[in-house]
């Protein structure tokens, strides 16, 4: 089976491919923080979603990008994993 980081790195090759990639990077980075904020707070998508008052698969499609979140919803996602949302330019 092929790994993503191998076809990650064949892919980013292609300039379309980086273009798009480089374009969604801050999206990416975003999510790859909190996910790894949840996962140190040792916390379940099910744990976050009942803190935050909401469910499950909220939690899943935020994590997934198949969500455009709202700066509301990703400075209670950060005080809900113990962060503190900062935002530079």
């Amino acid at each position: 089976m092929t790994k993503f980081s191998d076809l990650h790195e064949k892919w980013m090759k292609d300039p379309k491919y980086r273009k798009a990639y480089e374009d969604w990077e801050p999206e990416f980075a975003i999510v790859e923080a909190m996910i790894k904020m949840r996962i140190k707070n040792k916390m379940s998508q099910k744990d976050l979603a009942k803190k935050l008052g909401t469910k499950q698969p909220a939690i899943a499609r935020f994590e997934s990008g198949a969500y455009n979140p709202t700066l509301s919803f990703l400075k209670k996602l950060s005080t809900a994993l113990g962060g503190k949302l900062e935002i530079k330019i």
